[in-house]
């Protein structure tokens, strides 16, 4: 009797318990992701600094999830195309958008006719984040920015700084450094930080606010030199290049970011589960050195806290746009 009792409550919980799996298992695959490929789209050409966070990122999402991300170049309109493409693919979590502080902090101040809207995007995780350097040709003969200020003034023909693209972080804060200055230095904008630097160490251009990951290789080498650094602390590659806040021009510091935006249709769920994937791969040793060999510090910033940030930065870009009257046309 006690033999058959304890076997009908055995068949009774198991019974049970097959039933819960059953009606569960629909939900449990409602809610995992990625339940197929991946795309992480980026606004810029293959091979830049954007593309190999992409790759890092992509590569080690892989590894945590087991499923498959793709990373895909869209470049063009100062990444706006990329931001338009994201927006037309399903918001089911498996499209999405490595933004950068230029292209989702300036964009919507810069273009007076933009086809997206900050609220079309949900931030997810702040990548990466680097400052930048303010860098001189070798033959310029200043060491210091007083030096600099001085031999500008001394050689007005020469008065020039090259950025990395107009509507940038490197294009505002030359001018801002202009006026600070007082000097009437021509801006030469750049297609890319490669072109940049390539003027810059060919002597065509001869100073200008530069990306840590590609000058910080050249100022080592002898062939770029070093006067400020925008960080609020001195960067651990070039310890000995101080800061613009030690300078006295602490309104110029700044730290340029590569982050992860999704639409801001996706379930809150899928959000959530995909945020949680992202923060572990940047809780990773392995992944972390990568990026930190490459120039990059790797923030632990999500959600509402990396809103905020975007919402302070774009809000002192927009003062700057307004003060340069930049207007983007393409």
């Amino acid at each position: 009797m006690t033999t058959f009792a304890t076997f009908k409550r055995c068949y009774l919980v198991a019974a049970m318990l097959a039933y819960v799996g059953v009606t569960t298992m629909p939900m449990a695959r409602a809610q995992t992701w990625p339940t197929k490929p991946v795309t992480l789209v980026v606004g810029t050409p293959a091979g830049g600094a954007i593309d190999a966070y992409a790759r890092t990122l992509a590569d080690h999402l892989t590894r945590l999830t087991g499923g498959t991300f793709l990373v895909d170049n869209r470049a063009g309109a100062s990444g706006n195309i990329s931001a338009e493409y994201v927006l037309k693919a399903p918001a089911d979590g498996h499209t999405l958008w490595i933004t950068t502080h230029a292209m989702f902090t300036i964009n919507p101040s810069a273009y007076p006719a933009l086809r997206w809207k900050q609220s079309d995007f949900k931030p997810i995780a702040k990548g990466v984040e680097s400052p930048l350097l303010l860098s001189i040709h070798p033959s310029v003969p200043a060491r210091t920015l007083p030096d600099l200020v001085t031999w500008l003034t001394a050689n007005p023909s020469k008065a020039a700084y090259a950025s990395f693209s107009p509507g940038t972080p490197s294009h505002f804060l030359g001018f801002q450094l202009n006026q600070r200055l007082k000097l009437n230095m021509v801006h030469v904008p750049y297609k890319g930080s490669a072109p940049q630097l390539n003027d810059l160490m060919g002597g065509q251009v001869l100073l200008g606010f530069t990306q840590m990951q590609g000058a910080s290789q050249q100022i080592q080498a002898g062939k770029l030199h070093a006067l400020a650094v925008t960080s609020n602390e001195r960067s651990r590659i070039l310890p000995q290049v101080p800061t613009m806040a030690e300078l006295g021009y602490r309104d110029l510091s700044l730290q340029v970011w590569f982050g992860l935006v999704s639409p801001a249709a996706t379930p809150q769920n899928v959000i959530d589960t995909i945020t949680n994937a992202v923060l572990k791969v940047q809780n990773d040793p392995e992944y972390r050195t990568k990026l930190e060999a490459q120039g990059f510090d790797v923030p632990r910033e999500s959600g509402a806290a990396f809103a905020s940030a975007i919402a302070s930065d774009t809000a002192r870009w927009a003062k700057v746009i307004q003060d340069t009257g930049f207007r983007a046309t393409d």
